[in-house]
């Protein structure tokens, strides 16, 4: 490859500039994007290009698809891992055509990146040390970016704490303020949370918000680290009321997370509202969902919304209203007669009830014969002096041991 001329030998006021610039030097389309692979400039003087540079230019996002396949194929792990420019083989039936990138670094951070279609003009030594080049001063643009972003960001969280603690005291209020801050506020929305194990680390955070740009159907508004929690104001673009978007989301990014990077994260969405004031109460939503599932993690394993918590959500509206610790005369008498006589009458009765009183689903369950299981209830029902066949008297008793978790 001939290069008579660098035209990286000068200053640049924008991304647009540097991306032409490094085309006319490498004789190559070029486009450059975030750490997110949202498109933030590319090269406009070359007639040949291939289908997934088009569509991304097209949609200003790398497509999903072909993200997933360089993830499947080691390539962006090796660019978060690497200085150097990496070679990405073409994948024909995908549209990608052989492509040189460099990541755009800082600190080891990775800032965005810098991506070269070869076209069959495979870069040599001086073409790859040029590409190094372009990605310091790259990296002197982005962080001016990122300078003036962290400005605007930070009036953003400092506006989303006073929604979250509820200091939004009207929603004519709210949507000015939003106004000032250059914020378009959705007409529906909730919060969804994620949660670590430990404080989340930055690289957790980009690694999520890299998830997060590509998902479908949703926009995130406004987002803020609160120690081992993520917090999100979300609205997806068409809104169903059964609130699923927020589920959508959560399972889609920790699957990700666990696939990619082999991070675990709990989620959790609350309500989605109309009315602004009300960011709060969608906020307590999916914190008490958090906190249901960590003392359920069995039977809510799969829950990710508060509007799918069922009965789980009244509990602990039920425990506050008791004013001493409770049993019920049922409970009490089968765990006092299990205790005298090492017994496990109340063991039974938890899985009968857990399994719809289902004789050969709970026999299966423990292990044991219909005719004992059925020996047990009865013994069950003159202990506890419970009936078996009443409805009222089997969901009072298995509320009260889901309480007891509580």
């Amino acid at each position: 490859m001939m290069i008579e001329k660098d035209w990286l030998d000068r200053p640049f006021e924008n991304f647009m500039e540097l991306a032409d610039a490094i085309g006319e030097t490498l004789e190559c389309p070029v486009t450059i994007e975030n750490a997110n692979h949202q498109l933030i400039a590319y090269s406009s003087h070359h007639a040949t290009t291939d289908p997934v540079r088009t569509a991304t230019i097209i949609s200003r996002q790398v497509p999903e698809h072909v993200t997933g396949a360089l993830w499947k194929s080691g390539v962006l792990r090796m660019l978060m891992e690497s200085d150097s420019p990496v070679k990405v083989k073409a994948i024909a039936d995908m549209g990608l055509g052989e492509r040189t990138v460099i990541s755009i670094r800082h600190h080891g951070d990775v800032l965005g990146y810098i991506w070269v279609l070869e076209e069959g003009r495979p870069l040599d030594a001086k073409g790859t040390a040029l590409l190094v080049k372009a990605a310091g001063i790259a990296k002197q643009l982005m962080l001016q970016l990122q300078m003036h972003k962290h400005k605007e960001d930070e009036g953003r969280h400092n506006f989303f704490w006073q929604l979250l603690t509820g200091q939004g005291q009207t929603d004519e209020w709210i949507r000015g303020k939003a106004a000032s801050l250059h914020m378009q506020l959705p007409e529906r929305f909730q919060i969804v949370l994620f949660q670590a194990d430990t404080d989340m680390a930055l690289n957790v955070i980009r690694q999520m918000q890299y998830l997060m740009s590509a998902a479908e159907n949703t926009q995130i508004v406004v987002q803020v680290r609160d120690g081992r929690q993520f917090i999100l104001l979300v609205s997806p673009s068409a809104f169903s009321r059964s609130d699923s978007s927020g589920s959508t989301l959560i399972g889609y990014v920790t699957r990700h997370m666990l696939e990619r990077f082999g991070t675990v994260l709990e989620g959790a969405a609350g309500l989605a509202y109309d009315s602004y004031t009300l960011v709060a109460q969608s906020y307590k939503e999916a914190q008490q969902l958090l906190e249901l599932k960590r003392r359920f993690p069995r039977e809510l394993r799969l829950v990710r919304d508060y509007h799918s918590l069922g009965y789980y959500r009244y509990l602990p509206l039920i425990h506050t209203q008791q004013r001493s610790p409770f049993e019920t005369g049922v409970i009490a008498k089968l765990r006092n007669y299990d205790r005298e006589h090492n017994n496990c009458l109340l063991d039974t009765l938890k899985a009968f009830l857990e399994l719809d009183s289902n004789i050969k689903d709970t026999a299966d369950a423990l292990q044991i014969h219909p005719n004992t299981l059925n020996y047990r209830l009865k013994r069950i029902s003159e202990i506890g002096d419970i009936d078996l066949k009443n409805m009222d008297h089997k969901v009072t008793v298995y509320l009260e041991l889901k309480l007891e978790h509580l």
